[in-house]
């Protein structure tokens, strides 16, 4: 079915079933972000539910799954908050599909919420009274760069591609005694084939995880980010799970990339302190 098609089809529904006029822009967007997205959006569902090939999902199911994930990977989290979207969506699978539709959905969705770190948990009063629980919490350290390099007068700027559509920062676990600094390093070496020189520190950024194998299903995780220097050679990308791409970038395109919200709030600061640098 063409998109057009899709279209008429969508004008005729909200006829028949009474959908507002002034809903009509957000349904003929989802639309289009589904239809230009469906192979990105399709790779997302086989890696959260790698035990149901996608040609055997039911219909329903999987057409509720394309649109909840629309919504959380690409619609605008000011607009459409991430649980939002997944209750939605567990809504539509129990009534239009089967019995077990609205588990399946919450749990296919519930996954990439977790894999996405919790997008919006951290909004709110409560998430402040957590804030001030996580003592007892296991901590896991982690460490990543916005790396850049020099190439023919212009700045270059290298990130990985996650499998959730997302452009982000090269990060890892530190390990136990590492140095942060060193720690950092290793991680890009790791992920993305590069020898870096920490130029410096950037931020930290703190959240909790889910994790079931840790007392209480929780731990917090705290994320050392640097500024860091490396030679513009090819990237190669390492065996770290979820990701599917690395690549430069020249700074002048950085600002059309999709990030998280997250994420840009290191990577701005970045920008700023190589702007300044350009000046001297």
């Amino acid at each position: 079915m063409s998109l057009e098609e899709s279209e008429k089809r969508l004008a005729d529904y909200a006829k028949e079933f009474g959908a507002r006029e002034s809903d009509m822009s957000f349904m003929k967007q989802l639309l289009h972000t589904v239809a230009a997205k469906q192979k990105e959006i399709d790779e997302v569902i086989v890696r959260a539910a790698p035990e149901w090939p996608i040609e055997k999902i039911a219909a329903i199911d999987r057409n509720v799954l394309r649109l909840g994930l629309a919504e959380l990977l690409y619609a605008d989290r000011t607009q459409v908050p991430a649980k939002v979207a997944i209750n939605e969506a567990i809504e539509l699978a129990k009534t239009f599909g089967s019995n077990s539709s609205g588990r399946f959905v919450n749990g296919v969705l519930g996954a990439v919420y977790i894999e996405l770190g919790e997008p919006g948990k951290s909004e709110g009063a409560a998430r402040k009274k957590a804030a001030q629980k996580t003592g007892k919490m296991p901590t896991e350290h982690l460490a990543g760069a916005v790396v850049y390099a020099q190439s023919g007068g212009e700045t270059y700027l290298a990130f990985v591609h996650d499998i959730f559509g997302h452009w982000t920062i090269s990060k890892g676990k530190i390990e136990e005694n590492e140095d942060v600094q060193k720690g950092a390093a290793r991680e890009i070496k790791e992920e993305m084939g590069l020898d870096i020189k920490i130029v410096e520190e950037l931020g930290v950024n703190e959240y909790i995880a889910n994790d079931s194998k840790v007392d209480g299903g929780k731990k917090r995780k705290r994320v050392t980010y640097f500024l860091a220097e490396a030679p513009f050679t090819e990237l190669r990308l390492g065996p770290s799970g979820g990701l599917d791409d690395a690549q430069w970038f020249p700074l002048s395109a950085v600002g059309d990339l999709n990030f998280y919200d997250d994420t840009l709030k290191i990577i701005i600061p970045a920008i700023n302190v190589l702007a300044q640098k350009g000046k001297k």
